[in-house]
């Protein structure tokens, strides 16, 4: 059985700093493309951050750009979102996703296994 867990989200103040990670079990990982989404509440789910198969390619929404990195321990199935400068606009669940595709994507359609979210709230 496939699963993928995240964790490492909370409650933090604004400036505050969390790392997400994501365990992949029940299949290896080393090959898809994979990403972090969020859904605020109230709101669609979106692509933050994306990350090829090996590292050597990512993608972040604008507004992260500089405060947000992405990564991936192929060996260890687990995939990372290091958090910086949080602010209170960045409050969402936080999701993991891989795509069994080499390539990056940014719309959710595109990916196959998502895991169930991680809350991330972000105080004044």
């Amino acid at each position: 059985q496939v699963q993928q867990v995240e964790s490492g989200g909370g409650l933090v103040q604004a400036g505050d700093s969390l790392r997400l990670s994501c365990v992949v079990s029940g299949r290896a990982v080393r090959t898809d493309s994979m990403g972090w989404f969020r859904q605020p509440p109230g709101k669609e789910r979106d692509i933050v951050a994306a990350i090829a198969w090996n590292g050597a390619t990512t993608y972040y929404t604008d507004s992260v750009k500089g405060r947000f990195t992405i990564s991936r321990d192929n060996a260890e199935h687990t995939l990372h979102l290091q958090m910086n400068s949080l602010a209170p606009g960045d409050t969402a669940v936080y999701s993991c996703a891989a795509r069994l595709r080499s390539s990056l994507a940014l719309n959710f359609p595109r990916y196959n296994y998502w895991g169930q979210g991680t809350q991330v709230t972000v105080s004044e």
